[in-house]
């Protein structure tokens, strides 16, 4: 029997336990946001590591929460350190920070989020790892703090891309590499479409 691509994995994990809850949210929170499968996280972890092997990675960024797991694994992948921009600044987080904003598609609320100085700084090739891309938001605030580090912007990798929400496209029109494991054109009915 052949192994299945992560992809495939990722799709058939989406099919089987994935909720549609409206026509622009999918719950997947048995096995990405919630409850995490960790064997699945390091496949899709060393994915994004092969998609973007030689493009000298030195950290990978994500925001907290959602994000942590995939962006671990990418970064165990890729043997650099993960960064994580915060919700809420720490009393315990002094010197220089980089601070982005961000509005939660899920959450319908409006967040700063930062990340300490002395994690980011213009030596820094950056690679932005996520659950999910719907309005691209997350993505932008962290580019504000890569922006704000002086760092450089390797790409964006995400998990699950919510194409019909075109954020994904957004970044790609600014020149940004994006790498989507499963690309969903609609949810609408309940159904599930797969792109790729």
């Amino acid at each position: 029997m052949v192994a299945l691509s992560v992809v495939e994995l990722l799709k058939e994990k989406i099919r089987q336990e994935g909720r549609v809850i409206s026509d622009d949210v999918l719950k997947v929170d048995s096995f990405l946001n919630h409850q995490i499968d960790p064997v699945l996280m390091l496949k899709v972890g060393e994915e994004f590591a092969r998609r973007f092997a030689g493009s000298a990675i030195t950290k990978v960024l994500t925001v907290e929460a959602s994000g942590i797991a995939v962006a671990l694994m990418t970064g165990l992948s890729l043997k650099v350190p993960v960064v994580f921009a915060k919700k809420k600044q720490p009393s315990t987080m002094d010197g220089e920070t980089y601070c982005g904003r961000v509005r939660s598609f899920t959450k319908e609320e409006v967040i700063d989020i930062v990340v300490a100085g002395s994690y980011l700084g213009p030596e820094d090739r950056v690679l932005i790892i996520d659950d999910f891309l719907a309005s691209g938001e997350a993505a932008r605030g962290l580019l504000k703090i890569i922006t704000q580090a002086g760092a450089t912007l390797v790409g964006v990798g995400t998990v699950i891309e919510k194409v019909f929400q075109t954020g994904g496209e957004a970044l790609r029109d600014q020149g940004i590499r994006v790498e989507s494991l499963v690309q969903i054109g609609s949810l609408a009915g309940g159904q599930i479409e797969f792109l790729n």
